[in-house]
């Protein structure tokens, strides 16, 4: 019983030191630099707290369930030595963490707004829902696809260097041919899937995948699977540009 409590009380100190940064700099632009009283102060410091608490159990919840499950999965998947349900699995998890990323909500949502407003696509609520949706599942996908060719190059042994700079010599070419409104939120997109959810169970697939695989370091073939899921949503999001 103690150990798990003193386990979250040291989540709960990192947190806090990870956002005391933040709150440093926010209060010194406020005070010294424009002098003005800070707004709802018990808001904020209500907002800061459920903010310190919320990023506590987070984190905790990742070390203690989903990098466990991940890397334990990854291990499995290896030993039963079926290529298929092992693609299938990397695919579903990708897809799956992507279409729940808290950041890629957020940023698909802001885009179908502005994208109304620019007269883009309809400004009723159905066109810009559609919109908000369609960009979510181009993401969720090219990230599932994404996580499927990194787990494949995993088994392969494939130089990971040559598949990025193939990857985003792509970028570029179909940055050459989609239109302006869409580059940005493309290039946005790939930032925001590398986040919060996805990061850590991709992390631990790679890092389970090369320890269980004879002729795999972990530290050479574990990783780069982010990078992946970096690169091929914005590909994926000027393509749906380009088509709607």
């Amino acid at each position: 019983m103690l150990k798990p409590l003193k386990a979250l009380f040291v989540s709960l100190l990192g947190s806090l030191r990870d956002l005391t940064p933040i709150i440093l700099v926010i209060a010194f632009f406020q005070i010294v630099v424009l002098q003005q009283p800070i707004p709802d102060l018990i808001g904020l410091i209500t907002g800061i707290i459920f903010v310190l608490f919320g990023l506590t159990f987070f984190i905790y919840g990742l070390e203690m369930g989903l990098f466990p499950i991940g890397e334990s999965m990854a291990h499995a998947f290896a030993k039963k030595g079926s290529v298929f349900w092992l693609l299938a699995f990397a695919f579903s998890l990708g897809f799956g963490t992507t279409i729940a990323e808290p950041a890629l909500i957020a940023v698909a949502a802001e885009a179908a707004k502005i994208a109304a407003e620019g007269g883009v696509i309809l400004n009723n609520e159905d066109a810009i829902s559609g919109y908000a949706t369609g960009l979510r599942l181009t993401v969720a996908f090219s990230v599932g696809l994404a996580i499927l060719v990194g787990v494949l190059r995993i088994l392969k042994g494939w130089p990971i260097h040559y598949l990025i700079i193939g990857g985003y010599i792509g970028v570029m070419v179909m940055t050459a041919f989609a239109p302006k409104s869409i580059i940005g939120i493309a290039y946005d997109s790939g930032g925001v899937t590398t986040s919060t959810i996805t990061v850590p169970l991709v992390t631990a697939l790679g890092v389970g995948l090369a320890s269980a695989i004879k002729g795999r370091n972990p530290m050479v073939d574990g990783f780069g699977l982010i990078a992946f899921a970096s690169l091929t949503p914005m590909i994926f999001v000027m393509a749906y540009g380009m088509l709607i």
